[in-house]
């Protein structure tokens, strides 16, 4: 079992950059594929980006692409989510996921087993 918590949200103008980080407990954080998702108001909570155990493979939403990047060290049981050039759509509560599997990056929330509490960001324009 692992028990997540994130951090780093807050607001911020449109163009600027935000660091999300998600704490995990438990002694086998690497053997988790890692997962960030985001519910904005009134939607559905949607995929952002995963990483597999190593960190050597990676996927992201087409809407993030290019702008965000995830990335973990497994030394500190921490994934991390850049992110830059927010846009206001980027408004959302942003959650990370820890999946037990180590070969597929799924992006439906359905296949993650923990998550964390949420951060949110607001982006203002």
């Amino acid at each position: 079992q692992v028990h997540l918590v994130e951090s780093g949200g807050g607001l911020v103008q449109a163009g600027g950059s935000l660091r999300l980080s998600c704490a995990a407990s438990g002694r086998t954080f690497s053997m988790y594929t890692m997962g960030w998702f985001r519910q904005a108001p009134g939607k559905e909570r949607e995929f952002v980006a995963a990483i597999s155990t190593s960190g050597g493979k990676t996927r992201y939403a087409d809407s993030i692409k290019g702008r965000f990047t995830i990335s973990r060290d497994n030394a500190k049981s921490t994934v991390y989510l850049e992110m830059n050039s927010l846009k206001p759509e980027d408004t959302a509560v942003y959650y990370c996921a820890a999946d037990w599997n180590t070969i597929y990056l799924y992006t439906t929330s359905s296949n993650y087993d923990y998550w964390g509490q949420g951060t949110p960001v607001t982006v203002s324009s």
